[in-house]
């Protein structure tokens, strides 16, 4: 019995992850339960478990008396001394209880308590594995849809993709393989309560970490995301290396790593520029495909002007308005944006260009031809289709 036992607890421990010690202590408080509704009370009940061979005894501590008024809390002298002829009147007898000796109802009471404890451990391993996973990307098997809410199996529990979280338009398959951003993670009485987005913007950039090397070793650092999710995303990257290009490591080979996330996100496209803690070099790099005349950047106000050719306003504000929002959003700045021939009309390009020219990082930094095609040659093709609509 107490081999099988101990064989119990041992599969009990590698297969659910619960401690051999907690198991013991849900043994020892199912004993005392068991007594408890077996004799009406368990103050003077104690057990002993051996951990190493799962040996247990289960006494009841009696007070040895003259005249036995409490069977459960007093023994005789004569009974007392049939144990041990040392014990006299006032001595404290352990006498020990035989389980098989209990009812069946206290015998059942005494299993529910057991495993009752094993179901709480359990839900409290899975709660700790996914909680520690809060704020992380888990691939998960879509199961079925809860109205307009999704249920996703992560392996030990399931998670709910609520509709405010989904991207527009995106529909899943039942046994379909997605990766999901854990939002929140809550203890319940039924187990963990897992939250998971496909909209979050940390969600692409865990994906970033997840596919570029020199993003998860920190040498290329993502600074900021704006992202819509299902349509487009902009990074800003800056790296902590003068020999890593940050743009290119995170498009890849051929575009290689930047398009596995596309797949990924079902086609939403990214655009990658370079982070520089110049706001106005920051905010052309933002704007781009687009290309810029002079920008004019008010730190204080965290407001911007921008001028860009007649020919490229369009693409430069992006379809309804849709790079310069994520612009703004990337950078923390207010951005207007006028034409060239609306800046001269208005009287003030002349300013705009003065600045532009006078500022010393547009001299010192060398913000070349070839980095801004580095910058663009992933979303060259995807920016095309919109210039073409605007």
């Amino acid at each position: 019995m107490n081999n099988e036992l101990l064989e119990a607890l041992n599969i009990l421990e590698q297969e659910k992850n619960i401690s051999k010690d907690t198991l013991l202590e849900a043994i020892e408080n199912s004993l005392v339960t068991a007594c408890k509704n077996n004799f009406g009370k368990s103050d003077n009940v104690k057990v002993v478990i051996d951990p190493e061979t799962c040996e247990f005894h289960c006494y009841q501590e009696k007070t040895v008396v003259e005249n036995v008024e409490d069977p459960v809390m007093e023994i005789s002298l004569p009974n007392a001394q049939m144990i041990n002829t040392k014990y006299e009147l006032g001595d404290v007898v352990q006498v020990e209880v035989k389980s098989k000796e209990f009812g069946r109802i206290a015998t059942q009471n005494a299993k529910n308590v057991i495993l009752q404890k094993i179901r709480e451990e359990e839900r409290k391993v899975i709660y700790d594995e996914y909680y520690s996973k809060e704020k992380d990307v888990v691939t998960g098997v879509v199961q079925r849809y809860v109205g307009k809410n999704v249920s996703i199996n992560l392996g030990k529990a399931d998670a709910l993709l609520t509709e405010s979280e989904q991207i527009k338009g995106e529909v899943f398959q039942p046994t379909e393989r997605i990766k999901v951003y854990i939002v929140e993670v809550k203890s319940t009485p039924k187990g963990p309560k897992i939250l998971v987005s496909r909209t979050h913007p940390e969600l692409v950039k865990r994906l970033f970490e997840s596919e570029v090397t020199e993003v998860k070793d920190g040498i290329v650092e993502i600074k900021a995301i704006s992202r819509e999710a299902g349509s487009r995303t902009k990074i800003a990257v800056w790296s902590n290396d003068p020999d890593v290009d940050p743009v290119g490591a995170c498009v890849g080979m051929n575009g290689a790593r930047v398009n596995a996330i596309v797949n990924e996100l079902r086609g939403e496209k990214i655009d990658i520029i370079t982070w520089d803690e110049n706001p106005a070099i920051l905010i052309q790099n933002a704007l781009s495909p687009a290309k810029v005349i002079s920008v004019i950047a008010d730190a204080d106000e965290k407001s911007a002007k921008v001028v860009v050719p007649d020919y490229q306003l369009s693409l430069a504000i992006g379809k309804e308005g849709q790079n310069a929002r994520l612009a703004a959003r990337l950078t923390g700045f207010k951005i207007d944006i006028k034409s060239e021939s609306k800046a001269r009309e208005d009287g003030d390009f002349m300013d705009y260009e003065n600045d532009y020219e006078d500022e010393e990082y547009y001299e010192d930094e060398e913000y070349s031809e070839d980095a801004q095609a580095d910058e663009e040659t992933f979303a060259e093709n995807e920016t095309a289709a919109d210039s073409e609509e605007e």
